[in-house]
C-alpha cells in the first residue's frame, strides 16, 4: 500500500506500528496476500526498531488468527451488519479488539492510537464510530464468560472462542476423539511460533546455531528453535542453514531412514518450496536424486538452492513424465494445510470443504503415479501437513485397496533414535499441541516382501 511518508512521520512509533499492521491486514483481506510473504516487504519500508517490528507482527498475525472471534463481538455491539461496515474500518475495529482482548495493551493506548491510525486511513467521521466501538468493548470484563452466555452450543462456542471454522474443528475431533484435546490443539494454533532452523549437514551444524542463541530440538538431528529473527544468524544469511518446521525435518529423516544403499533412486514429486528437497540433497550416501515441481513460480524457488540437473518441472500426476523406476518416492502432497495454522494466520479462512474435495483427488492421482514408477521393493512416503482423516488415513486405506501389493511399512521398524507420533497402524501423526511441531502426517507404503534388513 502506497502512502505519503509525511503522513506516517506524524505518528509516534506505537501508532506507526499499528498503521503497518493495518497495511498487512488490508493486503491479506483485500488483495489475497499471504501474511508471511507480505509482512517482510511492509517492514522493509519502515525504520521501526526491532521491538516495534515485533509489535507489528503480533498485532497483525494475532488479529488475522482471531478474526472470527472479534467479528462475533463486533456483531454484538454494532448498529449494523458486519457486511455493511466499510472493510477498512472493520479491519481497524478488529485491530483494536485484538489489543483490548488479547494483548497487555492498556485500554486507553489501544483505543487512542488505533483511532489516530483510523483518522489517517478512513477519516475523522468513521474514526468516531471506531472510537465508540472500542470503548464498548472495554465493558466486557470476562470475554470467555460473555461468549459462553451468547453461544450455548459447544462446537459453535469453540469455533468463536478459538477462531477456527466449524468444519476444521470437526476434522480435528474426528482424529483426536476428545474435546479437551481439540481445545488444546485450537489454543496451540493461536500461539505465536518461534522459527525452527535447520543446519544443512555439510555446511553448518546444530552446535553452531545453538552457540548463537538457539535451543536444541532433541528429536531431530539438525534442528533448533530460533530465539532471534532468522536473518540474525550468520548461517542463515550465508545459506548454510534454512528455516524449516521441526515436523518437516523429522519427516525427512524418517524417509531417509528407509535407505538401503547408495544406489537407491530417489524421487521427490512435489519438492517446492524446497526445505525437504534441500535436506534430502544434503544428506550423505544418496547418489541418485530427482526433485520435481509442477508450478513455475515454485519451481523457480528450487533453482535457487539446488543444481538444475536434478530438477524437473513436470506434472507429477503423470508417470509418463519420468523415465525408469524409483526405489524411494516422496509425495509431500498439496493439502489443506490444517496442520500449519499457527504459522499461516490467514489460512484457516482461505480453505473450504470444496478445496478439500479437489485436493483429495490430486493426492490420489499423485499416489497412483508414484505407484506406477515404484521399483520392486520400493517405498512411497505419503505426507501431508494436515491431520484431516480424508487426507491421511482414508488416503492410505484407499491406496491399499486399489493397489493390492502395497502394505504399510511401520515406522516403528526403522532404525530411528527418536520415534514420535507413531500410531498403532505404523503411520505417524504429529500434533502441534503434543509435539510442538506442525501437525504432519506420514505413511510409508511398500511393495510386499521388500527387505530393509
Amino acid at each position: 500500500m502506497e502512502r505519503d511518508c509525511n503522513q506516517e512521520s506524524t505518528l509516534n512509533s506505537g501508532a506507526q506500528s499499528r498503521l503497518l499492521a493495518f497495511d498487512l491486514l488490508d493486503e491479506v483481506n483485500r488483495n489475497g496476500a499471504y501474511a508471511n510473504l507480505a509482512l517482510p516487504k511492509i517492514l522493509a519500508k519502515s525504520n521501526l526498531s526491532v521491538q516495534d517490528r515485533a509489535l507489528v507482527t503480533e498485532l497483525a498475525y494475532g488479529t488475522l488468527r482471531m478474526q472470527s472471534k472479534y467479528d462475533f463481538v463486533i456483531s454484538q455491539f454494532a448498529d449494523r451488519q458486519i457486511e455493511e461496515i466499510d472493510p477498512k474500518l472493520l479491519d481497524l475495529i478488529r485491530l483494536g479488539a485484538h489489543q483490548i482482548f488479547s494483548m497487555r495493551t492498556p485500554a486507553h493506548a489501544a483505543i487512542n492510537e488505533t483511532v489516530e491510525v483510523g483518522k489517517k486511513v478512513v477519516g475523522k467521521s468513521q474514526s468516531a464510530f471506531l472510537n465508540a466501538m472500542l470503548r464498548k468493548f472495554t465493558s466486557i470484563e470476562d470475554l470467555d464468560g460473555f461468549l459462553t452466555e451468547k453461544l450455548p452450543i459447544e462446537i459453535e462456542r469453540l469455533s468463536i472462542k478459538f477462531s477456527h471454522p466449524v468444519w476444521v474443528i470437526r476434522a480435528f475431533y474426528d482424529r483426536l476423539g476428545n474435546w479437551d484435546e481439540v481445545a488444546a490443539l485450537l489454543q496451540s494454533d493461536n500461539l505465536p511460533a518461534k522459527p525452527n532452523l535447520i543446519a544443512w549437514p555439510t555446511l553448518s551444524s546444530k552446535a553452531e546455531l545453538i552457540a548463537n542463541d538457539a535451543e536444541d530440538i532433541p528429536f531431530i538431528s539438525n534442528g533448533v528453535i530460533a530465539n532471534n529473527p532468522p536473518e540474525s544468524y550468520s548461517a542463515i544469511r550465508e545459506n548454510r542453514a534454512g528455516v524449516q518446521d521441526a515436523g518437516s525435518q523429522y519427516l525427512t529423516e524418517v524417509f531417509y531412514a528407509t535407505k538401503l544403499s547408495d544406489e537407491d533412486k530417489w524421487l521427490d514429486l512435489c519438492a517446492a518450496p524446497g526445505g525437504q528437497a534441500q535436506y534430502l540433497y544434503d544428506l550423505p550416501g544418496r547418489k541418485h536424486l530427482l526433485e520435481n515441481e509442477l508450478h513455475p513460480i515454485r519451481f523457480d524457488l528450487l533453482t535457487r538452492i539446488l543444481p538444475i540437473d536434478i530438477l524437473r518441472n513436470v506434472d507429477g500426476r503423470d508417470s509418463n513424465n519420468f523415465e525408469g523406476k524409483f526405489d524411494r518416492i516422496l509425495i509431500d502432497a498439496p493439502c489443506t494445510g490444517l496442520g500449519a495454522l499457527r504459522r499461516r494466520p490467514e489460512a484457516r479462512w482461505r480453505k473450504t470443504l470444496n478445496d478439500l474435495k479437489e485436493l483429495i483427488s490430486i493426492q490420489r492421482q499423485l499416489i497412483d503415479s508414484a505407484y506406477e514408477m515404484l521399483a520392486p521393493g520400493g517405498i512411497i512416503a505419503y505426507a501431508t501437513c494436515s491431520p484431516h482423516i480424508l487426507e491421511t488415513k482414508a488416503q492410505v486405506a484407499d491406496a491399499l485397496h486399489r493397489h493390492k501389493d502395497l502394505e504399510v511399512l511401520s515406522i516403528n521398524d526403522l532404525a530411528l533414535e527418536s520415534k514420535k507420533g507413531i500410531e498403532p497402524d505404523g503411520t505417524m501423526q504429529l500434533w502441534t499441541h503434543r509435539d510442538g511441531t506442525d501437525s504432519m502426517f506420514l505413511a510409508l507404503l511398500r511393495r510386499k516382501n521388500a527387505n530393509l534388513s
